[in-house]
């Protein structure tokens, strides 16, 4: 985090990187002293609701973010930058988004829990638009022009008002990763009375293990234990508000709704805590760590691995073997993961697979059936890519090995 006194004081010549939040209202003019070098620009967490006309001065500008301010209108001063690709206005309160604010060479762009109500129709033209983050707006239909974004691969319409399934959605030809529950669209949850119901007083909690945009989750044990479970469980309480996949109680829908599989944390009760719904689930062994890590800027939708991260291909294979179990898994329970990446995996010295996080999961089994054979075809490909990563993963003197040439056949055929 920078500060407006080390801007105004040129003590910051030469940084790619400026990140501010100092409850600005207004855009700091200092900033175009760094047009020579800036290349990443935050300014969220101010009270912005506009930017200059002549922002395209940060010739090298490739990224902007603008969360937690106070736009109504997504500036369309951003169209006129010459490098600009990603944009993030997430929490504002943008009701518009006029074409002229999207550059054409866009790949990211996010505008989760804002009031957009309509996108242009000029979204068709970002032919190189990668990822697309639009939960908790209030749109009711998506442009026709979305199925010419044929590099899509990541799409987020959870939460919104549509009232019916956008079948342009199927047209993407890379679309891996998509979300949609929350929608009118959508059935409406299920009691799930096959699950106790507990409350936080039945519970000890702990040290918390983790924590994401739907909810936190922390270790706990049992005061009253009525029902039989593990003396140690987990239990994730829920937030209230949407996140960038969409609302937390459609994760909790998934969860309930998925049945028992052996590579799939289980749920094992329903819980209510001031006013939050939680779920109460086993135990993660400490042992299981983290398999890949979350996209970068750089990689935009896909994984990142830790340097010289590798493992041998009897291992690698036993990861997708257990990966594809679960994809035909929540397909037989017509689940869209929506999330189905390596940072999502946790694994154990002896190659066993736990794989969660149902935060952009949507139930999908009330649609028509092109409709439910177009999702499962999306999330085929996301289960393409996970194998592709695990390959990069594979250390050279493996490659020529059966196993590695079948697998590798299929992500290239």
């Amino acid at each position: 985090m920078h500060t407006l006194a080390q801007l105004e004081a040129g003590a910051l010549q030469g940084i790619t990187r400026l990140q501010l939040a100092a409850g600005l209202t207004a855009f700091p003019e200092a900033i175009y002293t760094l047009a020579d070098s800036l290349e990443i620009l935050d300014l969220s967490n101010n009270a912005l609701s506009e930017l200059p006309a002549d922002l395209h001065r940060l010739t090298n500008l490739r990224v902007i973010f603008c969360s937690n301010n106070r736009f109504r209108r997504l500036p369309e001063a951003l169209g006129a930058c010459p490098k600009l690709e990603m944009i993030g206005f997430k929490s504002n309160q943008i009701e518009e988004v006029p074409a002229g604010a999207l550059p054409e060479q866009t790949r990211w762009l996010i505008l989760t829990d804002n009031r957009v109500a309509s996108l242009p129709e000029r979204l068709g033209m970002l032919k190189r638009l990668q990822k697309l983050m639009l939960a908790g707006n209030q749109l009711t239909a998506l442009p026709a022009s979305l199925r010419q974004c044929h590099h899509l691969e990541l799409l987020r319409i959870s939460a919104n008002l549509l009232t019916s399934f956008p079948d342009v959605v199927l047209d993407l030809p890379r679309l891996c990763w998509l979300a949609f529950a929350g929608n009118p669209f959508c059935e409406s949850h299920s009691e799930h009375g096959e699950f106790p119901q507990v409350s936080m007083e039945d519970l000890q909690i702990h040290d918390v293990l983790g924590q994401g945009a739907s909810g936190v989750i922390s270790r706990g044990s049992w005061k009253r234990n009525i029902h039989g479970f593990s003396d140690e469980v987990a239990v994730k309480v829920f937030k209230g508000e949407v996140t960038s996949d969409g609302y937390p109680l459609d994760e909790l829908e998934a969860c309930l709704s998925l049945g028992q599989h052996p590579n799939l944390v289980t749920p094992l009760a329903r819980m209510h805590s001031a006013g939050h719904a939680g779920l109460v689930m086993e135990l993660i062994p400490a042992d299981y760590r983290n398999l890949g890590q979350p996209p970068s800027l750089a990689s935009c939708t896909r994984d990142t691995f830790t340097a010289g991260q590798s493992f041998r291909i009897q291992t690698l294979s036993r990861f997708i073997e257990q990966m594809q179990s679960v994809a035909s898994h929540l397909q037989e329970h017509s689940i869209s993961h929506g999330d189905l990446y390596a940072h999502n995996v946790l694994v154990n010295d002896e190659g066993h697979v736990l794989f969660g996080d149902f935060g952009a999961a949507s139930r999908y089994h009330f649609l028509a059936k092109y409709q439910r054979e177009g999702i499962a075809q999306i999330e085929a490909r996301a289960l393409t890519c996970f194998i592709e990563d695990m390959l990069g993963l594979c250390p050279e003197e493996d490659k020529g090995t059966t196993e590695y040439q079948r697998l590798l056949a299929r992500v290239s055929g």
